[in-house]
């Protein structure tokens, strides 16, 4: 088992690193860069609805206005997973995760149920993905359970991603890439920290099934733009209670910081900002990123660690932030904020996962630190391979 857990890791280090160098060649350079324009095209559809229900505010084009998050960044949301729910009505999703799952469990040997899972991560949510194999998640083994855990910590949603480019001005090929890429990442550092040890019920045949829910096209879009609503809602109350007490403590750090005071020095952070930076530069120096900007970074990583993604993605888009990272410093923070990997999606999983299979709670809440720490490392891994090649 211990060979097992061995190759699927040198599989999974090869294919990153091999999908990482491809994208040098002009093939899919070219490839990448009209899903760009796709995907920028889209964003400025949004725009169109949003002007309509918002007027002036809701212009990305108009100068006078400056960024508005709520108009601006919410609507996209919305837009994108309509668009989503209709490709995955029309079937256009499934054939591309068949693809990816097939990849997969050709060149790491997973199982088909957990490959199929984790190829659905790419472009799914972390409690979405797992509908794809609902049927089979009860028998599943201990380390296919961590496998597709860990998946979900890694990857981003396609519905959200379209966000984070206006939030964070992020080049959408490097989210592209992060999320095919860390894939094989996240198969590999769950097989390394939970082995398999066991014997799958399910071969690399597993077919792709994602839940009938809509009559035709019209409704797949309705449904899309509701749950849309719901995502963006949940987004912006999450923005607004967590940045909310992240000054609080703030507050809290500077009034401590301002009063311990020895010899004329100050011994205590002064923010949690800092304290954060303090204890994650070196990670971010090891990933690639230079030193001067290694406490900026360390920062986003444990921002999003001990909140999440967005709102590390909505730092990083600040003035001041992003802009003063050198260019490397911030494709390689862009690479490794691209996952959902924190403490609240460990509850988001046990809470999702957990009612498609009643009976695997326990061993879900069981996995559920080494799942987010695995997700944290594939997402660190893509980084640095990443950092290797700019």
């Amino acid at each position: 088992m211990a060979q097992g857990a061995g190759r699927k890791g040198l599989w999974g280090f090869y294919l990153v690193v091999s999908a990482v160098l491809f994208l040098s060649y002009n093939l899919l350079a070219f490839l990448f860069e009209n899903l760009k324009e796709v995907v920028t095209q889209l964003i400025s559809y949004t725009g169109e609805g949003s002007k309509f229900v918002f007027g002036a505010l809701g212009d990305t084009a108009n100068k006078n206005v400056g960024f508005v998050f709520a108009t601006m960044v919410l609507p996209t949301i919305i837009f994108i997973a309509s668009v989503f729910a209709i490709l995955y009505y029309l079937g256009a999703m499934q054939v591309v995760v068949r693809f990816f799952a097939k990849l997969m469990s050709r060149f790491m040997g997973a199982s088909g149920a957990e490959s199929l899972s984790v190829a659905a991560s790419i472009f799914m949510g972390q409690t979405e993905a797992p509908l794809t194999i609902r049927p089979f998640i009860e028998g599943m083994t201990m380390s296919e359970l961590m496998t597709i855990m860990t998946a979900g910590m890694a990857h981003i949603s396609g519905g959200i991603m379209a966000a984070y480019v206006l939030v964070a001005k992020v080049d959408v090929i490097h989210l592209l890439t992060a999320v095919i890429m860390t894939a094989p990442g996240a198969i590999m550092m769950a097989k390394m920290i939970v082995p398999e040890t066991e014997k799958p019920a399910t071969g690399a045949d597993v077919e792709v099934v994602v839940p009938k829910q809509d009559v035709n096209v019209i409704d797949a879009a309705g449904r899309g733009a509701i749950e849309g609503l719901h995502l963006s809602l949940n987004v912006a109350g999450m923005l607004i209670a967590f940045i909310a007490l992240v000054a609080l403590i703030n507050g809290v750090f500077g009034f401590v910081h301002g009063h311990a005071i020895w010899n004329g020095r100050a011994w205590f952070p002064n923010s949690l900002d800092q304290l954060l930076g303090w204890i994650f530069s070196p990670i971010a120096w090891a990933m690639g990123v230079s030193w001067k900007d290694s406490l900026t970074v360390g920062n986003l990583l444990g921002t999003r660690m001990v909140l999440n993604e967005f709102v590390a993605f909505a730092k990083l888009g600040e003035p001041g932030v992003g802009s003063s990272l050198d260019p490397r410093s911030f494709v390689i923070v862009t690479y490794a904020l691209c996952g959902f990997a924190n403490f609240s999606s460990i509850a988001i999983q046990i809470g999702g996962i957990g009612s498609l299979a009643p009976s695997r709670r326990g061993d879900l809440a069981r996995l559920g630190m080494r799942a987010m720490l695995a997700g944290t490392l594939a997402n660190f891994l893509t980084a640095t391979i990443a950092g290797m090649l700019l």
